[in-house]
């Protein structure tokens, strides 16, 4: 099995998040703010140190009393080089910086060792981080999957009489389970459990009597009494006896049709003890069955009301003994997106109900599988797998397969879940403090980028958390861990939130006018009806010839309209929509654009009526996702391939294309027409498209290549014949940013034109050739003829018979002539 690795650099923000650029960094670089003597540290108009050092990362404050501007609080709050130039000491200069230091860190293990303690799959292990308001530091975790990992395997079966058949065929696999999984860990421990459902009417027969003994007492093979959870065979090395456990069991019967599979589950998974979970081992909880469990308030049919307390209940007969008492659903009222009176699945007992704000969740009581490092498989029929395929969402480190009926293919689909599931890395991040804003990026395998996803498999954005103020305990421990591993990395965080010049602070300073004020980082923070830089003026003052300094030309009104002049200086009016700042009142932070009644879409920062956006957020006002993860269509390619991912949601280009992947077209051709469309108009500017709206349906970037080449798994090869009679090859492929790439072949492969002195030899050739084979042909129907006269003559010849007597035209061979004369005797 190949080795699943991750490397992710993680933005952590303090007090907010704001727009990340290129290289993750938040906020916005200190250069781009100067403008006419003017920057974002000085047009907030702060008055304290601890104000001025939440603005902005690149914002500094001098706290020496007199220096080259005056000592307004106003001209305080600058950049450091800026302070530094206007006479401010260095030492005077409070400018807190964030750091990164690494505490432990153990470098990745290759291979498993004998024992498995001294593996080590996450890197580092400690940091520690120093944080200013609004500042980001970048760290890299790296998570490795070693070879050869210790697994527990612990099956979970369904032992309802239509598992019957299940039942005997695992027996039957039994042993090549355990030989299968013997190729992948050399380290295996197996177990064995099951589950029927509750022992109170109405999931049970209860009438007549025997029935509590012989559930099944219709039928002519008897059956053992029904039970919640059982825990048969605890995990162990000698993987034999898990056949001849097997073989031991008989089915049981329930009476209505779902079982009580979950609170076999939450037993599984609390009861390391019984159950004998090794914490250095890969844990495979492998789920079984062909039918849905209870579902909430179930258990109130049979008066049942005490909700299940995630604790271990198995007791020292191995059974589950709170089954008639715990009810295995209960209802949620706390996600804001559902009813009081909601049907909660148990996930929300041992996983994160997706839906409920990260930080409301408390992991010690909600987040069992995960605090337990166990790996659910769902091997469920296919009738079931839809179902159980959304519980697999909600279940952090889960899976699903499709079991054949008699369970002969559970094997290899344990085999291939589990390969799954090490071919994946997914981040959890826990207890992460609400002041923190995580931005996780992760670099997989192909070593692709991919900003916003804290998963190389499925992806998933992270949870973001902000607050507009520093948190009462200024260190806080949060805890990153890949889903399913014992290791974690443990991320200590000082909240740098208050200037060191504040404990020096001096009550009724002779410097603030006579004692008026609080002489603090150099400036007096006066008391209440006392303005002014020294606590000077008194809010009775008021003087006509001070209106002009208090407005930035005489055209424009005192304080924009939001204040009042006091002493030569804007007093800001409170605002009930929010604050209000400025030398002149100028700026706020809620005329922002709204989207859905929200400043910035909830997604981002007013800063002086330009929304900030949080990572992961674009447009004027942050309404614009750029998650491409929520477009993935089920062939893993963007919007289909029938569209553009626009702020993480598809616009279908393509007639007849809808849904929310533009998934559904029963008009569309496949990708490769499609994109023949593109290459046509876009790069030989021909083609229906051309004149029409090619720019609009084809974004896609064009390569030129000398060969295709694997870019992706879900990339595909397509070739067309076009007008010329050429075939173009060409291959189409999608990023995980959203942007399409077709890498197109330069050189067509395109037929040939005619030789016309082969063409010519060619009909001489044939001429010729006709020729001799019509004289073969002749010449071959002539000796077939004579051959057959011939053949007639001599026939003819044969069946004639001549007699000499009868011809009157014969004559005879010899020839007797009579001498007359001759005397003689």
């Amino acid at each position: 099995m190949g080795l699943a690795s991750v490397q992710v650099w993680m933005t952590v923000l303090l007090l907010g998040s704001t727009v990340a650029d290129n290289d993750l960094y938040a906020g916005v670089h200190s250069p781009g703010f100067f403008q006419h003597d003017s920057n974002i540290c000085t047009s907030r108009g702060v008055m304290t140190c601890k104000e001025c050092l939440s603005i902005h990362p690149s914002c500094a404050w001098c706290a020496q009393e007199v220096f080259e501007k005056s000592g307004s609080a106003l001209a305080r709050c600058d950049l450091r080089d800026r302070l530094l130039q206007s006479g401010c000491g260095a030492r005077f200069i409070e400018f807190p910086a964030s750091s990164v230091r690494i505490l432990e860190d153990v470098p990745l293990s290759d291979r498993a060792g004998a024992s498995g303690s001294d593996i080590t799959q996450i890197q580092p292990q400690k940091i520690h981080l120093t944080l200013r308001p609004e500042d980001s530091k970048k760290f890299t975790v790296k998570v490795k999957q070693v070879a050869d990992y210790p697994v527990d395997l612990y099956y979970l079966m369904d032992m309802t009489n239509t598992m019957k058949d299940d039942l005997q065929k695992l027996y039957t696999l039994g042993n090549d389970l355990a030989k299968s999984l013997q190729d992948v860990t050399s380290n295996l421990r197996m177990g064995f459990g099951a589950f029927v459902d509750k022992t109170l009417s109405p999931y049970m027969y209860i009438s007549p009597v025997e029935a509590i003994r012989n559930p099944c007492f219709r039928s002519f093979e008897p059956c053992p009494p029904q039970f919640g959870y059982r825990n048969i065979l605890s995990l162990t090395d000698q993987v034999g006896r898990f056949t001849e456990e097997v073989k031991k069991q008989k089915v049981s019967k329930n009476r209505d049709s779902p079982e009580g599979g979950f609170d076999a589950i939450m037993q599984a998974v609390v009861c390391k003890e019984k159950i004998g979970w090794r914490s250095d081992a890969s844990h495979l909880l492998i789920f079984t069955s062909d039918d849905k469990s209870h579902l909430a308030l179930d258990a109130r049919l049979a008066g049942i009301v005490q909700p299940n307390d995630g604790e271990c209940h198995i007791s020292d007969i191995n059974e589950y003994d709170k089954t008639s008492i715990l009810v295995s659903q209960h209802i949620s009222d706390r996600s804001p997106n559902m009813a009081a009176l909601t049907y909660f699945p148990i996930f929300g007992h041992f996983s994160l109900q997706t839906r409920i704000p990260y930080r409301q969740l408390n992991h010690n009581k909600t987040d069992k599988i995960s605090e337990n490092n166990i790996n659910l498989i769902f091997a469920v029929t296919s009738n079931m797998v839809a179902l159980y395929r959304n519980y697999s969402e909600l279940i952090p480190g889960s899976a699903v397969g499709t079991l054949s009926r008699d369970s002969g293919n559970v094997v290899q689909l344990i085999l291939d879940a589990y390969a799954m599931i090490r071919s994946k890395v997914e981040l959890e991040l826990l207890n992460v403090p609400e002041e923190l804003s995580l931005f996780v990026t992760a670099t997989c395998l192909d070593g692709e980028v991919i900003p916003g996803v804290r998963s190389c498999a499925g992806l998933k954005i992270g949870d973001m958390a902000k607050l507009y103020g520093c948190p009462k305990e200024k260190s806080q421990t949060f805890t990153i861990k890949p889903t399913g591993f014992k290791d974690a990395l443990q991320v200590t965080v000082d909240f740098a939130c208050e200037c060191t010049c504040q404990k020096s602070s001096v009550p009724t300073s002779e410097s603030c006018h006579f004692g008026n004020g609080t002489l603090e980082c150099g400036v007096c923070l006066c008391d209440q009806g006392r303005l002014g830089s020294r606590c000077e003026c008194s809010e009775g003052d008021y003087k006509p010839t001070q209106q002009d300094t208090c407005r930035p030309n005489p055209d424009t009104t005192t304080c924009s309209g939001r204040g009042v002049c006091v002493c030569g200086q804007c007093v800001c009016n409170s605002n009930n929509f929010g604050k209000v700042w400025g030398p002149y009142c100028e700026c706020d932070d809620f005329s922002c654009l709204r989207s859905k009644g929200q400043l910035c879409s909830g997604n981002g920062e007013c800063n002086c009526g330009l929304c900030q956006c949080s990572p992961g957020w674009a447009g004027e006002s942050c309404d614009c996702s750029t998650r491409t993860d929520t477009c993935l269509g089920s062939g893993g390619m963007l919007c289909s391939g029938r569209g553009h991912c626009l702020c993480g949601a598809c616009e279908c280009t393509q007639p007849g294309a809808y849904g929310s992947t533009c998934e559904r077209c029963p008009t569309c051709p496949d990708a490769c027409t499609i994109k023949k469309e593109c290459v046509e108009c876009k790069h030989y500017k021909r083609g229906d498209l051309y004149e029409k709206d090619c720019n609009h349906v084809c974004r896609d970037e064009i390569v030129l290549v000398d060969e295709l080449a694997f870019h992706e798994t879900n990339a595909v090869n397509c070739s067309y014949k076009d007008e010329d009679d050429c075939v173009q090859n060409f291959q189409y492929h999608e990023g995980a940013r959203g942007k399409s790439f077709l890498y197109l072949v330069e050189v067509p492969e395109c037929p040939k034109g005619a030789d016309v002195l082969v063409l010519a030899l060619s009909v001489v050739g044939a001429i010729l050739l006709l020729g001799l084979v019509a004289l073969l042909i002749w010449k071959l129907l002539i000796t077939i003829h004579d051959r057959r006269e011939f053949a007639k003559f001599e026939e003819e010849k044969a069946k004639a018979k001549w007699e000499a007597g009868n011809n009157p035209l014969y004559k005879g061979p010899t020839t007797t002539v009579q001498n007359v004369a001759y005397c003689g005797s």
